[in-house]
């Protein structure tokens, strides 16, 4: 068989309520040349019996995984298979326009300097109904040197949105499969550190505004892009990007240890601060977190509870 264009990666899991859409505005895209590969963490039910079906189409593969509930380590599976010059990523509950594959791919031809291309994006309601009123939120696409801006999370870039070339993505590594999220922003300054970013700036995809799981809480969300800053950190001499990178470390650190330390996690705000001085001396907003989080570990609740509704009350006068 010859090689298709682009490898599509789509991981899933017990989703058919939305993985039908996405399926289907694969097999609407106008850019023919691909194949689509469903990585499914152990889908059981209907799920797994529409999967039965979609195995026995043409350019589509289903991958039947043991579930273990990590998603970077799902999607390395699917892009070990991949046979494309590009791979593209899909999520099951997101939903592309026909244009999509056609108008970066096309993008990505004129300038093949560029390693890795995403798009402008739409949010939708979990019907699939575009939000209305003051909820409407678009974010657009940027091109260029982007480093920077993946450092300080000035850019928005949706996973879905998003095609990298196979020899890049398998030069990287892939995704990072011990983090558990922000798997992306991790590959995003990666991808970002050795290529230019394309982007089309048109809305190409919509992505369901959906509640994160609970697990996802503060505390591992800015746990997580700390460890990706520190693995950039490690990897890159450039003195510029070395001292915006410490400096927006210095803040992930600042703000974990005061969210653990609000949370009553004293211990953990201690290490997180403990850890922290080889990147976060110089930076204020570090020792206003020092100040903050010593506060929380030696006042007792009751008076921390004085203490913040005396502030409300401050607040609304």
């Amino acid at each position: 068989m010859n090689s298709p264009e682009v490898s599509i990666v789509l991981p899933t899991f017990n989703r058919l309520q939305f993985l039908r859409t996405a399926v289907d505005s694969v097999f609407a895209q106008t850019f023919p040349d691909w194949e689509l590969i469903v990585a499914d963490d152990g889908s059981q039910g209907e799920t797994a019996a529409y999967l039965a079906e979609l195995a026995d189409l043409p350019r589509i593969k289903v991958l039947r995984l043991t579930h273990t509930g990590n998603v970077p380590a799902v999607r390395n599976a699917a892009c070990r298979e991949a046979r494309g010059e590009y791979i593209a990523f899909l999520d099951s509950d997101d939903v592309w326009l026909p244009e999509k594959l056609a108008l970066q791919l096309a993008s990505l031809r004129a300038r093949p300097e560029r390693g890795w291309s995403h798009t402008g994006f739409a949010a939708i309601e979990e019907t699939g109904e575009r939000l209305a009123g003051a909820h409407v939120r678009s974010w657009p696409a940027t091109q260029g040197r982007a480093l920077e801006r993946v450092i300080c999370m000035d850019i928005v870039i949706a996973i879905s949105s998003v095609i990298v070339t196979r020899r890049l993505l398998e030069q990287l590594g892939g995704f990072d499969d011990a983090l558990l999220v922000c798997e992306d922003y991790d590959l995003w300054l990666r991808l970002a550190a050795s290529s230019e970013l394309d982007g089309v700036d048109q809305t190409l995809l919509y992505k369901r505004a959906r509640r994160a799981p609970e697990y996802y809480d503060s505390c591992m969300v800015l746990e997580h892009l700390g460890r990706s800053l520190e693995k950039l950190l490690a990897a890159n001499s450039d003195r510029g990007v070395r001292s915006l990178a410490r400096r927006e470390r210095s803040r992930l650190a600042a703000a974990l240890a005061l969210s653990q330390a609000a949370g009553g996690r004293r211990r953990a705000a201690v290490r997180t601060l403990m850890r922290s001085p080889p990147y976060s001396l110089r930076y204020r907003v570090w020792w206003r977190a020092v100040i903050g989080a010593g506060v929380h570990a030696v006042a007792p609740p009751s008076t921390l509870r004085v203490a913040r509704r005396l502030l409300r009350r401050a607040g609304a006068m």
